[in-house]
């Protein structure tokens, strides 16, 4: 039933985001001028298709929507009328070419503003104050002199609203020089900086990889305190064949005792592929299961895993929570910022990605976005939305990189005819689709290399 929940909002994401992406090409082309033809969401056999217009142009709604394309009247694909040759695409001025290429990845980016200033516009913004929870001993946090009950105020000198602004500070700081300065207020009121450094760039790379950055530099936000009651198990997980079930109450584990989810966590990673006894209350009745626990491989360690998540997360105190209202204009500069600030980082870290400085397990194919789809939708309408804008950005961002076959890689082709003052080669054209697809392809194999790496891990 997972699969098929995934599977529905992640056609539902990918259809929404192509047609926003596709409009833009064609919205914008028609207001220059262009002669479209074709406005197709989806590929392969046509479901339904309108001719409208005094253009005729063809609508298609085709059986496949993971893609979409808007076809233009081109030279370059077959003879043109002579009272249409002013509207083909290879006939207009470049700096009008170069807008509709632009246009798609800006839609995405418009859209995502649009629905971020919704959301912000209609519930504020609410940030956590990044305060510190455990802290690793000898640590690279412990010997910069963080401790447990710290408050980050600002990283860098630049404050921050709260643990978003901590996270993305410390990844763009360790995947560049390694090295940040935290000003934090300790729980007598004192105030002090900590620099976390970290020299090495093997250890700073391992850093970058998904859920390692707090573990490698060996601190946690502080969390409020979650019963060690079952929520769901993953199946055939150990927990699972051990027959555990959602609603068990985990009491002790070997005769300790588990007072949080927490301290299961923790017990269970320290003890990978060991067997355990478990204590547990099932409705009001006590019971001790045997169960082996999973080894999983985790920044070079391997980590015990029972595959289980706990029934409820933690209430945050009011104390600890920073809501603020926003009135419609500040929604707005708040969405556009973010969404530049996101774009940005996003920009950083692939550069960086390319480089060798961050990890290619960063990178999500199919798999990884269904589940993210299916999970956000079923937690709500706001954590969806919010998956809708990542995405959102993201499709923007990438379809701006200089690979010919997506919008970025056109648009280089375009500037380089504009400078040269002529058309580039049909062979170089054709070298350079070649390139791009050998590029797309490596990147969506990583990608789904890392999809089916994380189903196992």
């Amino acid at each position: 039933m997972n699969l098929l929940w995934y599977a529905l909002w992640f056609l539902i994401a990918v259809g929404l985001l192509v047609t926003v992406h596709e409009f833009g090409h064609y919205w914008v082309a028609r207001r220059l001028g262009f002669k479209v033809l074709r406005f197709s969401v989806g590929f392969g056999r046509p479901l339904f298709t309108h001719i409208g217009g005094a253009d005729r142009i063809e609508y298609v709604l085709a059986a496949l929507p993971l893609g979409g394309y808007v076809k233009l009247l081109d030279e370059r694909e077959g003879p043109v009328p002579a009272a249409d040759l002013a509207r083909a695409f290879t006939r207009r001025p470049h700096w009008q070419r170069i807008v509709v290429l632009l246009a798609g990845p800006a839609f995405n980016i418009l859209f995502a503003v649009l629905v971020l200033w919704g959301m912000l516009w209609a519930s504020g913004t609410t940030e956590v104050k990044p305060l510190v929870g455990e802290v690793t001993a000898a640590s690279v946090a412990d010997v910069a002199g963080l401790r447990s009950g710290d408050e980050i105020r600002a990283i860098n000198g630049a404050a921050v609203a709260g643990e978003r602004d901590v996270v993305f500070g410390l990844l763009d700081a360790m995947s560049s020089r390694g090295q940040i300065t935290l000003n934090v207020r300790g729980i007598k009121g004192d105030t002090r900086a900590a620099v976390l450094s970290v020299p090495d760039p093997a250890a700073r790379r391992r850093l970058t990889e998904p859920s390692e950055l707090f573990r490698g530099l060996g601190f946690q936000f502080w969390t409020p305190p979650v019963p060690a009651v079952l929520g769901k198990i993953m199946p055939d997980g150990p927990a699972a064949r051990a027959g555990l079930l959602a609603g068990d109450r985990i009491v002790a584990i070997d005769g300790v005792p588990m007072h949080d989810f927490h301290d299961l966590v923790n017990y269970i990673s320290a003890r990978p592929g060991a067997r355990v006894s478990l204590e547990l209350l099932r409705d009001g009745v006590a019971r001790t299961v045997q169960l082996q626990v999973a080894s999983d491989e985790a920044g070079g360690k391997r980590l015990g895993r029972i595959r289980v998540e706990p029934q409820t997360l933690g209430k945050y105190p009011d104390s600890m929570l920073v809501h603020t209202q926003l009135s419609a204009t500040a929604a707005l500069t708040r969405a556009s910022v973010e969404a530049w600030n996101m774009t940005l980082l996003q920009a950083r870290l692939f550069a960086r990605m390319v480089e060798g400085r961050v990890s290619l397990k960063n990178l999500s194919g199919p798999l990884s976005i269904a589940e993210f789809a299916g999970e956000s939708a079923e937690a709500g309408v706001t954590p969806f939305l919010g998956f809708l804008v990542l995405i959102s950005l993201s499709l923007g961002f990438l379809n701006l990189l200089p690979i010919p076959i997506l919008d970025g890689g056109q648009i280089l082709f375009q500037l380089v005819e504009w400078l040269k003052g002529s058309p580039l080669s049909e062979r170089t054209q054709a070298f350079g689709q070649q390139v791009g697809i050998a590029l797309l392809i490596v990147l969506m194999g990583v990608a789904l290399y890392n999809d089916i790496a994380r189903q196992f891990s």
